[in-house]
């Protein structure tokens, strides 16, 4: 996984005129600081690279055609499944500014892929490498209230949609992305019709047996589970998507037949 440079900002806004956020002690500024200062998070949703604030709702929900226009137009900070890490936390009293990676002027510089070679000697890169971000982005979670005592937990808590900090494997995030049914039938083991070829592999694992036929000008791959004796599954892919499901059981000695 990759690392890239992300900025987090948590804000308050929509406070009435006047009113003052419950200050944090020195205890809880230290705890809250212990509980997120490089702590390692995998991104859920690609996040835009943006100067301004990317607005999150509390509640977990921001504006996905807002979000998908400026990474259009600024390209991406960071992708589903690459790693990111804390680097600097401030607490101020409306907000809590988290830095990531170095923030919005971290991640990749224009000399990091840059190599010299002296006297004909091997080629020694510039940068250290050791980050492929080309640079990160900021997000405002809009909490609509003063900024009150909380722990680092709630802030993890709060930035789970579109940041996991369970350490939770690339695959568990990308199957929580599915519908219902297709998350259920991978838990499950099992295939359904509408499945792609990476979605079944995480069901089933790979298959025991491929073959490949094209059907009136149709690309038709057949995988084959099980041997015998027992059951064996039969699944047909159309282009990239599953389009039939059969198992049959085989007995000792048994050849594995399609059963059509």
């Amino acid at each position: 996984m990759r690392a890239f440079a992300i900025l987090a900002i948590v804000a308050v806004v929509g406070s009435a005129p006047g009113a003052r956020a419950e200050k944090l002690t020195f205890e809880e500024r230290v705890e809250l600081t212990r509980g997120l200062m490089a702590e390692y998070g995998t991104v859920k949703v690609l996040l835009p690279r943006s100067k301004k604030a990317l607005e999150f709702e509390s509640n977990g929900t921001f504006d996905k055609k807002d979000w998908a226009a400026i990474a259009k137009e600024s390209g991406p900070a960071a992708r589903m499944g690459d790693s990111v890490q804390i680097t600097k936390v401030e607490i101020e009293s409306d907000k809590l500014v988290l830095e990531i990676n170095g923030g919005y002027r971290g991640g990749k510089k224009w000399y990091s892929g840059v190599q010299v070679s002296t006297n004909g000697s091997a080629p020694t890169p510039i940068g250290n490498g050791n980050s492929n971000a080309t640079g990160g982005t900021s997000i405002a979670i809009l909490l609509h209230k003063p900024l009150e005592p909380m722990k680092a937990s709630e802030i993890k808590k709060l930035l789970a949609p579109v940041i996991d900090f369970e350490k939770h494997s690339v695959t568990e995030i990308y199957s929580e992305t599915l519908p219902p049914e297709t998350q259920k039938a991978i838990k499950d083991k099992r295939v359904i019709e509408g499945m792609n070829h990476e979605q079944v592999i995480l069901a089933m694992g790979k298959p025991l047996h491929k073959s490949r036929e094209t059907k009136d000008g149709i690309d038709l791959e057949d995988w084959v589970y099980g041997q015998a004796p027992g059951k064996i599954t039969f699944v047909t892919f159309k282009g990239d998507k599953v389009s039939k499901v059969k198992e049959a059981y085989a007995g000792l000695g048994s050849q594995v037949q399609d059963p059509k």
